[in-house]
């Protein structure tokens, strides 16, 4: 059986941008995993946020555990690409 990788960017268009607040958690789980995508706090911090504004907000503890990580210049990067991604959608 063949195994595909499938990189950030191209698992993210995947995604509806209608998509539910769960559906966002989702594919932060799998960046503060390593699922799938290659580790990435600063993408897992940015779905969950972004889970949390479309009324998921079991997103919230992971986000906040994930922060607990990153560089205050990293959590500033993922609540601006979480801004703009839902000015944008």
């Amino acid at each position: 059986m063949a195994r595909f990788e499938i990189g950030g960017a191209e698992l993210a268009a995947m995604v509806p941008a209608q998509a539910t607040g769960e559906t966002y958690y989702e594919l932060g789980l799998m960046y503060a995993a390593g699922a799938t995508v290659p580790l990435d706090r600063v993408a897992a911090h940015k779905w969950f946020n972004v889970a949390v504004a479309r009324g998921f907000r079991p997103a919230a503890s992971l986000r906040t555990e994930v922060a607990q990580e990153m560089s205050a210049e990293e959590i500033a990067a993922a609540q601006r690409e979480a801004r703009m991604f839902l000015t944008h959608h």
